[in-house]
This record gives structure tokens, C-alpha cells and sequence, in this order.
């Protein structure tokens, strides 16, 4: 956010505006695009505190309070910042990369101006090529698995594996976190004996459970039954082991029986967690796309653009599923990287993925759309308005994003695979939105609706218009095929 704010009133300076309107006007565009795009992280952050993890809940909350004060001291803070720094934000140049900015800024409309011109002269081609390539990225996530690492994906030099695997190898069948299934019930009934004694039964003939140790407490109104799971427990099999128990086992040996049985232990927690995940993540994804489809049509008064927009994200989101499918479940690749193959994606993963790249991505789209929006508005020339804002915003999107992909690259680049999955998800998401998307997908898309991209329906025209007068200098009329400026 500060970033961008700061771009802005480099650009501004570098048209010989005065300081304090220099500030003025950054404040008026930049920051009300920082404004929308922090609501739209924010809400895209909410979607987990609709589900009732407490992991989910602490690191949306995080999150929303990072965003909630990055977006206040961009809005308070920065302007303050630079009336007493003014142009020393641009000392220490790097040398080529520090070069005037608007020389620079110019070299790159140029640049960008000849990829978004080739793009609008062909638009249908363009867009279809483009999409084409999302779509294949996406394929693969109609095989995702979720669940859960487990132990056997731990480094080697790990104590607690070299422990597990010796636990296995010399007691083969037995575990750490055994299943634990309470009876509650007269455990001296005639019938709940018979039960229990179905159940046990049932237990052997499943290779998967050992032999299981029956307790009942001293009131004699409660029988546990303790069954060691081969394996990891938090497993594939034996999470579908435990699935089976509760659907299959003990509705059958507890039949017409007056007793209430629990399944408990670390594997029906881990059971209850993935179902959890997997329930919440379409109500988390409605959620987000039906607020931030508000918010958008309020920030830039269409429904097009909104609608347009949020199908991008998703594009790029889908492509981020796809890929992570391919490179931990496939296995296309993950050598490559130095990563795992796994039989599934984290549980947790594509839950937190939607919300942190929706929210990221936005960000990306609410700047680039600002831009063309007050260039729209002052001109209502959509194919100038369109070429200016990808040149415009281009050196920023391009800087912001490596530096988040970066960052989850760290991420991708450690020991445990649940975080080598989400640094990997974010980074190559993000990294198809600031090229294919911004360079391919919103050009083309804006050429083919023309001014449809700013239908706004009459029983909405009270949304407020915010215009600034000057936010532009007067400029030679762009040319769309160069992008000039």
C-alpha cells in the first residue's frame, strides 16, 4: 500500500506538481485505491473466521489486523512521512533502476503499451489462448485429496520419526495415538456386553486395528475401548478406518442396544478436522465473492468490472489448485523444486490459499483498475484507458509481487510439506496474476466490452462518482498499439 501511495507522488512530483498537491493528489486516487483494496483483503480474511477452527480464526484475525493497520498508516501516516521527507524518497539511487521516474515511467508505458496493444488488436486470440492456458493449469484439481501429512513426511532427522518408525518396525500394529471408543452405557447389560463383544469381532476382522483392551470404570455405567491403528494415525487408511468405525461398525454391533458409543483419539480429530475444511470451503468461497462483488461495484460504479474481476482471480486461483496438485500429488516436477510427493494436499491448505491469494490478487486488480478507471473517466477513451493503466501500474504490480512471491518462496523452501505446499500455491498464483492476467486476461477482456465495462444499471446510478479534477496532467493523446504517455 505504501507502495503504491508512493509511486504515485514520484509520478506526480515528476510532472513539476508542487509538493503539497503532489501529496494532495496521491491522497486522492492512490489512497482511495489502497482504501478499496485493504476492504477487499479484509473480507477476503473474514471468510475464515467463519470456520469454527481456531487455527483458521487466529490466523484470519492476524491477518485482518495487519491489513486494518497497513491500511491506516498508508492513509495517516505516509502523508505525514512525506511532507517532511519529500523528494529525499528518491536518494540513493540505484544506478539504471534509479533513473528519473519519468523517463522510467515512460520506458516502461512503452513497453507494456506494445504487449497490451498487440493484445487489443487481437483480443479474442489473446484471451483465448490465455485462458486456454489457466484452464490446463487448473485440470488437475479434480484429483485433489486433502488430508493430512503425517509423520512419514517429517525431515529424517527428526527424533519423533526415527522414533515412529521404530515403533513400527519392532511392534508392528501398534501406535502413539491409539482410537478410543466410550461406551456409554450398563456395562453389566446382557446387551451392551453382546455389543461390545460384535464390536471386537468386527475390530479383527479389519488387519488395520490390533488387538483392542477393554476397560469399564468403577460406577460400571461406562466401557472404553482402546484399539491401536497401524501406521500414522492421522493417515489416509487409517482416517478411513476410523470413517468406517462410526459409519458402518458401530451402528451395526449397537443395534436396538441402549447405549450411546463416541469414537474418540488423535484420528477422529484429525477425521473431524478434514470434514470441517472441506464443508466450509464452498461457504467460505460464496461469502468472499458476494461481499467483495459489493464492494467492487460501490468502488468502481459497474457490475461488469466486479464480475469480471472476480472471475480472473478465480482463473488464477484455479490454476494455483491445479499446479499444486500436479507437483505434490502427481509428482510432475516436485524433484525439481526439491519437494515432496504426497498422496494429498493439506486440509487446510485450500481454504487458507482462497482466502490469501483472493485477497492478494484483488489487491493487484483493484490497483490496475483504479488507474484505468480515472483514466477512463477523464477521457472516456476505454482502449487508452485500459493501455495507460497496465503502463502506468506496471513497474509497481510487477515489484509487489515478487517481493510476496519472495516471500512464500521461503515458505516453499523449508522442511515440512504442509508449508512447502502453501509458499508454493501463493507464489505461482500470484506469479500467473501479475503476467498472464494483468498483461493478457484484462486487456483483452476490456476491449471485447468496450465501454460495457462500466454498465452501472439506473437503480444504482446513487453510487457516489469520485472524480478528481487534475488528477491527470495534460498529456499527448496515447496511442493504443504503443502505450505512450
Amino acid at each position: 500500500y505504501t507502495l503504491f501511495i508512493l509511486s504515485r507522488y514520484r509520478e506526480e512530483r515528476s510532472h513539476a506538481r508542487e509538493k503539497p498537491d503532489a501529496i494532495a493528489l496521491a491522497g486522492a486516487t492512490a489512497s482511495r485505491a489502497v482504501l478499496f483494496s485493504g476492504l477487499a483483503f479484509v473480507l477476503a480474511m473474514t471468510g475464515m473466521l467463519l470456520v469454527p477452527s481456531s487455527i483458521m480464526r487466529s490466523l484470519a484475525a492476524g491477518a485482518i489486523l495487519v491489513g486494518i493497520v497497513s491500511v491506516l498508516a498508508a492513509l495517516t501516516l505516509l502523508p505525514a512521512v512525506l511532507s517532511l521527507v519529500g523528494d529525499r524518497v528518491n536518494a540513493l539511487r540505484i544506478p539504471y533502476f534509479g533513473r528519473a521516474v519519468g523517463t522510467q515511467a515512460r520506458a516502461e508505458s512503452r513497453f507494456w503499451g506494445r504487449i497490451v496493444g498487440f493484445v487489443m488488436r487481437r483480443p479474442v486470440a489473446s484471451l483465448a489462448v490465455a485462458v486456454a492456458l489457466m484452464l490446463a493449469a487448473a485440470i488437475p484439481v479434480f484429483s485433489l485429496e486433502t488430508g493430512s501429512a503425517g509423520i512419514a513426511t517429517l525431515p529424517d532427522r527428526f527424533e519423533s520419526k526415527r522414533g515412529f518408525q521404530f515403533l513400527n518396525q519392532e511392534f508392528p500394529g501398534q501406535t502413539t495415538d491409539p482410537v478410543r471408543i466410550v461406551i456409554d452405557g450398563d456395562a453389566d447389560s446382557p446387551q451392551v456386553q453382546a455389543a461390545v463383544g460384535r464390536l471386537e469381532d468386527a475390530l479383527a476382522a479389519r488387519p488395520i486395528f490390533a488387538e483392542p483392551t477393554v476397560e469399564t470404570n468403577e460406577a460400571g455405567n461406562t466401557t472404553l475401548v482402546t484399539v491401536p491403528v497401524a501406521g500414522d494415525s492421522v493417515s489416509k487408511p487409517a482416517i478411513e478406518a476410523v470413517r468406517d468405525l462410526r459409519q458402518e461398525v458401530i451402528p451395526q454391533a449397537f443395534s436396538g442396544v441402549g447405549a450411546e458409543v463416541l469414537v474418540g483419539g488423535d484420528t477422529a480429530v484429525e477425521l473431524e478436522y478434514h470434514d470441517t475444511m472441506d464443508r466450509w470451503l464452498p461457504r467460505v468461497v460464496a461469502f468472499v465473492l458476494a461481499l467483495s462483488f459489493i464492494l467492487l461495484t460501490i468502488a468502481f460504479r459497474s457490475l461488469v468490472v466486479p464480475a469480471t474481476a472476480i472471475v480472473m482471480n478465480l482463473l488464477s486461483v484455479g490454476a494455483a489448485y491445479g499446479l499444486l496438485v500436479l507437483v505434490f500429488q502427481k509428482g510432475v516436477g516436485n524433484e525439481l523444486f526439491g519437494f515432496q510427493q504426497v498422496d494429498h494436499i493439506e486440509a487446510w491448505v485450500p481454504l487458507f490459499l482462497f482466502s490469501v491469494l483472493f485477497g492478494l490478487s484483488m489487491d493487484y486488480q483493484v490497483f490496475l483498475l483504479s488507474r484505468i478507471r480515472e483514466r477512463f473517466s477523464l477521457t472516456r477513451d476505454n482502449r487508452g484507458a485500459v493501455t495507460f493503466g497496465v503502463g502506468s501500474t506496471a513497474r509497481l504490480i510487477t515489484g509487489a509481487a515478487l517481493i510476496i512471491i519472495a516471500v512464500f518462496w521461503g515458505f516453499a523452501m523449508g522442511d515440512l510439506v504442509m508449508f512447502q505446499q502453501m509458499g508454493f500455491g501463493v507464489a505461482v498464483a500470484l506469479l500467473l496474476d501479475a503476467t498472464l492476467i494483468r498483461s493478457v486476461v484484462v486487456p483483452a477482456t476490456m476491449a471485447l466490452l468496450g465501454r460495457w465495462n462500466w454498465y452501472l444499471p439506473s437503480w444504482l446510478t446513487w453510487l457516489p462518482d469520485v472524480h478528481v479534477e487534475g488528477a491527470e496532467p495534460p498529456r499527448a493523446p496515447a496511442k493504443p498499439a504503443t502505450g505512450s504517455s
